[in-house]
């Protein structure tokens, strides 16, 4: 029986896959948080910021609520309630189309264009200051990785290990 030699321990005393995981979640959070500070001034959260932008893409024919959950940056298991709330506040309508009933189309209305549209330059100078400590090439490098990753992930070719 051959035994598996342990991963080698770097200087922060976790391995590397463990060190980029805590790097990855904890940067993560923090960019967040900052643009949490920026769109939630105008009532709404990063997530609901994020339903909206893929609304406003998907005009004028809107989308059904699971494709919406699909094409999050942040997968949510409540997007009927973030929706719930969306449409509470005005920024998004409901309707269901044809004959089944249970296929619900959103779309985002006048204001929740406005709300968009007034954080448009305050969401781009937060991308680029979020991020400002990293040069042009660097910063190509990181998301070329980190779509590496997540692809992975995605094609279920990341497993973990079972041990």
């Amino acid at each position: 029986m051959v035994k598996k030699s342990r991963p080698r321990k770097s200087r922060a005393g976790l391995a590397p896959g463990s060190r980029a995981f805590v790097a990855l979640w904890s940067s993560a959070d923090r960019v967040r948080a900052f643009m949490g500070a920026v769109v939630e001034p105008h009532g709404i959260t990063v997530q609901q910021y994020n339903v909206l932008r893929i609304l406003r893409g998907a005009e004028p024919d809107g989308l059904p609520t699971l494709t919406i959950a699909e094409r999050m940056i942040e997968r949510t298991p409540g997007i009927t309630r973030m929706i719930d709330r969306l449409e509470t506040k005005g920024l998004v309508a409901r309707e269901r189309r044809g004959g089944d009933r249970r296929c619900v189309y959103c779309r985002i209305t006048r204001a929740g264009l406005e709300v968009l549209r007034s954080l448009d330059r305050a969401v781009d100078a937060a991308d680029r200051a979020a991020f400002s400590v990293l040069s042009a090439g660097e910063l190509a490098r990181l998301t070329e990785m980190l779509e590496r990753v997540r692809d992975a992930h995605e094609a279920g070719s990341a497993k973990p290990e079972s041990g």
